[in-house]
């Protein structure tokens, strides 16, 4: 592996920071957390995505000490921190409200922790002045939060839970108060500030687009566990389930029937009337019911049949979402399924190349899509 890229979780020699060793967590009858283990690295952007309900919140909770696991064990820093009260933990929550405090300053917003420790009133000074410069918020220091934009009170926010240079710091949905703009903005921001600083960061987010972007790895939930957990290209191009596809992007799920023709090739028979496909997988799966989860940018568009294509179906266009810089093309097939096409839009042109009801042919290569196991 090269020097430069960090993967600590492909290094069996590597230590995490924080493990999970099957952790469970009930409430009452409900189990929000389902024999969880994961390992968590230090100078990690990790990321839990997941829909509602999925134990993405549960398990930060228990990380910052608000809630204990019913079984298991959670040690940070080899240490397990169960028994450790919040306000004792090297770990700090920055939450999706921010929770500034009105009637105070920036700058004293910044500096109240550290008032709460020991800490001499000139290494005080002197260390909110790092965080205003790292956050760039120093011409807004004497400001109430009022007074400043949502995209710099959440910057206020992120440089208080950094002053006391916490090992972990937590964001619980940290950009949902944004809008669009704003929020992919400081995307960006805050991947600079996790580098820079090399503080762990475990950001709960629902917005998928949001954990691909800024995580170097995102762990997907559902129902209390992690499906998958593997750096944003990965979980993309090679999820491991038809959920975690299905979940990530958008994507064709054709089922059918595999059968191993040897090279890592396999046959599928999906449909009556319509030509067998062919795809490679590396990944070994049984003959039987399978799932091939394609995305829309890897199928061609066609009016005539490519001559010498892996694969190939002919439909017809019927609908179409203009996006501006894409174009998704709903083709129908004589069997009735729908499948999606992407193309870019890199010319300005009058009219698109399709249009509803147009007969065209969608292809794709035998290592387009991913092959799932039923």
């Amino acid at each position: 592996m090269p020097a430069d890229i960090f993967a600590p979780w492909d290094d069996p020699a590597a230590s995490p920071l924080i493990r999970f060793r099957n952790v469970t967590k009930r409430f009452g009858d409900f189990t929000a957390i389902d024999d969880l283990s994961i390992d968590i690295f230090e100078r990690e952007f990790f990321a839990l995505l997941g829909p509602s309900g999925c134990g993405k919140t549960t398990m930060m909770r228990m990380l910052a000490g608000f809630e204990t696991p019913t079984e298991g064990v959670i040690e940070l820093d080899g240490r397990n921190i169960a028994p450790v009260p919040p306000n004792k933990r090297p770990v700090n929550m920055m939450f999706q409200s921010y929770a500034l405090f009105p009637h105070l300053s920036v700058w004293d917003n910044i500096a109240f922790g550290l008032r709460r420790t020991d800490m001499a009133k000139d290494a005080i000074a002197a260390r909110v002045e790092d965080m205003l410069k790292l956050t760039r918020l120093e011409r807004f220091s004497r400001r109430k939060p009022h007074q400043i934009s949502g995209g710099q009170r959440q910057r206020v926010a992120l440089a208080r839970s950094l002053a006391k240079a916490p090992k972990l710091l937590l964001l619980d949905e940290p950009l949902g108060a944004l809008d669009k703009k704003l929020r992919q903005d400081t995307q960006f921001e805050l991947m600079d500030i996790q580098e820079s600083t090399g503080t762990t960061f475990v950001i709960v987010t629902h917005d998928q687009e949001e954990a691909m972007t800024v995580a170097s790895r995102v762990a997907v939930m559902d129902q209390g566990r992690i499906v998958q957990a593997a750096p944003p290209a990965r979980i993309y191009e090679e999820p491991n389930s038809v959920y975690v596809a299905d979940f990530i992007g958008e994507v064709n799920i054709i089922d059918g029937n595999a059968a191993y023709q040897g090279d890592d090739s396999y046959r599928i028979d999906w449909a009556e009337g319509l030509e067998p496909l062919t795809a490679h997988s590396g990944r070994r799966i049984e003959s039987g019911r399978c799932h091939l989860a394609i995305r829309p940018e890897k199928i061609a568009i066609s009016a005539e049949r490519p001559a010498d294509a892996a694969n190939a179906v002919q439909g017809k266009v019927h609908d179409i979402a203009y996006l501006g810089n894409i174009s998704t093309y709903h083709v129908a097939l004589p069997g009735g399924q729908l499948i999606k096409a992407q193309t870019a839009n890199n010319r300005r042109i009058a009219r698109r190349s399709f249009t509803w009801e147009d007969p065209v042919w969608l292809s794709w290569t035998a290592t387009a899509g991913v092959l799932l196991a039923e």
